[in-house]
């Protein structure tokens, strides 16, 4: 579970109530009519700019926003490592036994070309083609939702055009004035939460989350040749450590660490 995300979603709708209710009546607030032009307008909007297929992968997609799926890059180093130190000792066809205990289907694919004896330039070509396909799906997914973050808000201003287009029409009767005044300033309002409290955090996390999987995938790739050309573990491990940022790599020394001490006091002990 990302708590960040779930954290930003109930804090703001503490925020957003306590402003209603502060000197207000949050009743005031509640409007189908302009929730309907709002959202309805800047989906609407947004399926123009793209297609059902592109909507449905993207919705698919927001899971990962609330459970982050992707692989641990501690664990990815530690394993290249490992393979690394078996593919020097027992030669490259000894990484096919192994294969089945990979859950990451982009370093199954690599380690496969690997032990078919593909040439080195082949691989990396074939691995960055796929990253670049998914860079340009993950792209899609980002844009949708910064199409939202700029539809919502032209949309509420359309709705106020609409409240106050009514509300100019309705002067000479005061029971339709209160209606079509709400409707001008709510749709606005709704416009600018659905902007900035949804759809901007969303495209912003998305393109971290992309950003992560990208970076995993190519320090994947930079392993994978590292252990076809037999280079040394160790230097390809401090290679790999280029990935992270400073605080990861302390974290990842402590990783390394504690379990190097673990596995001296279980050898101790047996």
């Amino acid at each position: 579970m990302d708590l960040a995300t779930l954290l930003g979603i109930v804090l703001g709708i503490a925020f957003l109530i306590y402003g209603m209710y502060d000197g207000g009546d949050i009743t005031s607030f509640l409007s189908v009519s302009s929730l309907v032009v709002t959202a309805g307008g800047g989906i609407a909007s947004t399926l123009v700019a793209f297609s059902l297929e592109d909507f449905k992968n993207v919705f698919k997609a927001l899971p990962k926003l609330f459970r982050r799926e992707l692989q641990s890059p501690f664990r990815t180093i530690q394993m290249l490592v490992e393979m690394s130190q078996k593919a020097r000792r027992e030669g490259l066809l000894a990484l096919e036994s192994g294969q089945e205990d990979i859950e990451d289907n982009y370093l199954k694919k690599a380690l496969e070309l690997v032990v078919d004896g593909v040439e080195p330039e082949i691989i990396r070509d074939s691995m960055q083609l796929e990253l670049d396909n998914m860079a340009i799906r993950h792209g899609k997914g980002i844009a949708i939702f910064k199409t939202f973050n700029a539809q919502f808000p032209a949309w509420g201003m359309i709705g106020t055009m609409l409240g106050l287009i009514n509300l100019l029409k309705a002067l000479d009767d005061p029971a339709a004035i209160g209606p079509a005044m709400s409707l001008a300033l709510v749709t606005t309002f709704y416009g600018c939460v659905l902007a900035n409290w949804i759809c901007a955090p969303i495209a912003t996390k998305l393109e971290e989350l992309s950003s992560d999987e990208m970076r995993l995938k190519e320090m994947i790739i930079e392993g994978v040749l590292s252990i076809q050309s037999g280079e040394n573990p160790r230097i390809m491990e401090h290679r790999l450590k280029t990935f992270l940022s400073p605080d990861q790599r302390m974290e990842y020394e402590k990783l390394i660490a504690s379990d190097e001490t673990n596995t001296g006091s279980a050898n101790t002990i047996g």
